[in-house]
């Protein structure tokens, strides 16, 4: 590498800690100067600064706090080349303390507490979570646009007008109260989870799996139980995490594709997570007060209950799915279910449930049409299907693998 050149491992280590440090310096920032634009303006600002510090000298014991006291520096010197702002940096300096600021009220953390902020009901529900992915999750655009299925311009504008919308109705970002918490519980879960899935199968990106997002959606999960320890569906949310994250380790193989569930290596998954999560769903059963994450997890505790693949009690994930469908009656609900038919009452009954679903362009429905036609000995409109499935993600572990199993079809 001559001087003066980029090292692309010390850039790919800026990336990594800049993701996992961008939800923290944000919430901070947006709590203390009461700006989202801000605060997102002056995280940016800190990471060009550290691409060009961190390049020269190394990254700093404590990449972190480094940026937010980058950022928080940025922050304070744009306010003050705004004459009209001269209010504001007055009020930012009185809160501008480099010390750590002591818990205070019913959501101490800076992150989670932002999650609530961003889930006030004055903003539609799927902006709520939009948003949050965005500002916490670290997400793109085009990785929020994908989770909702709706246009990179389309979601920009949506992000924008929430932005306004926080704006115009002066809604502080100050702790929540206690009664806040209830009614921005469900919105609160939805972020917590599609931050999770984004972790657990990147929609873009090189990597394929995002350790950092999982770790983050379990940290705020195991925040929110010590929160709302008596709310099952919290405790639903964490056990089904905690069951997901578990997989992980066995989840891609050695030549970078995805291993699905029923190829596994079972001993490879972290007993210690199933244990935890087994126990949080015998707690929400006790409960018997079920939600969504509660069902959800139940079926992953049946999975990861079972010895081996032959061993899962497909009757009993029908029957979940079946009362989970009461609950979200949407069409990805029916496909994971249309999966487990397949187990019990063959291919053909399957395919004909998948076919009646309105989800033509997701991936996922492609592939497990692509798995159903295969199983039916119709390779030649399986193979289109796994055509779809790979034109329709951008993950490389996942393509990887429909590769391969497309290249497998008989003739």
């Amino acid at each position: 590498m001559s001087p003066g050149e980029a090292d692309p491992g010390i850039d790919a280590e800026i990336e990594r800690i800049y993701r996992h440090e961008y939800g923290r310096v944000v919430a901070g920032l947006a709590r203390r100067f009461g700006d989202l634009d801000l605060a997102e303006e002056a995280a940016g600002e800190a990471l060009v600064v550290a691409l060009e510090r961190w390049r020269r000298d190394g990254v700093p014991p404590n990449p972190g706090g480094w940026l937010t006291t980058t950022a928080t520096r940025r922050a304070l010197d744009r306010l003050r080349r705004e004459s009209t702002r001269g209010a504001r940096h007055r009020e930012a300096l009185l809160m501008y303390d480099d010390t750590p600021h002591e818990p205070t009220g019913a959501v101490a953390d800076d992150r989670l507490r932002l999650i609530f902020t961003c889930c006030h009901p004055a903003l539609a529900p799927e902006v709520r979570v939009a948003l949050t992915l965005r500002l916490l999750g670290g997400l793109t655009v085009a990785e929020i646009a994908q989770a909702f299925f709706v246009g990179e311009a389309a979601m920009a504008q949506r992000l924008t007008r929430a932005k306004r919308k926080i704006a115009r109705a002066r809604i502080p970002f100050r702790v929540p109260a206690a009664e806040d918490l209830q009614p921005r519980l469900g919105a609160v879960l939805a972020v917590v989870y599609l931050i999770f899935n984004e972790g657990y199968l990147a929609s873009g990106g090189d990597a394929a799996l995002r350790g950092d997002l999982t770790a983050e959606a379990l940290r705020l999960g195991r925040t929110l139980r010590e929160l709302m320890p008596r709310e099952p569906e919290v405790a639903g949310l964490l056990a089904l995490m905690l069951l997901t994250e578990a997989r992980r380790p066995s989840r891609v193989g050695a030549d970078g594709a995805l291993v699905p569930l029923a190829e596994q290596d079972r001993g490879g998954w972290d007993a210690g997570l199933v244990a935890e999560g087994h126990a949080l769903v015998r707690e929400c059963l006790a409960i018997n007060r079920p939600g969504r994450y509660q069902l959800l997890a139940a079926i992953n505790a049946v999975h990861t209950d079972a010895p081996a693949a032959a061993d899962t009690d497909w009757s009993q994930v029908v029957a979940l799915y079946d009362r989970l469908r009461v609950l979200d009656p949407g069409p990805v609900v029916a496909l994971n279910r249309a999966v487990a038919v397949a187990e019990v009452d063959g291919p053909e009954v399957a395919l004909a449930e998948v076919d009646r679903l309105d989800l033509a362009g997701y991936h996922a429905w492609h592939a497990t049409r692509a798995e159903l036609l295969r199983r039916l000995r119709r390779s030649a409109e399986a193979r289109a299907e796994y055509d779809a499935a790979i034109a329709a993600t951008a993950n490389p572990a996942e393509r990887a693998y429909l590769s391969r199993r497309r290249g497998t079809l008989a003739p």
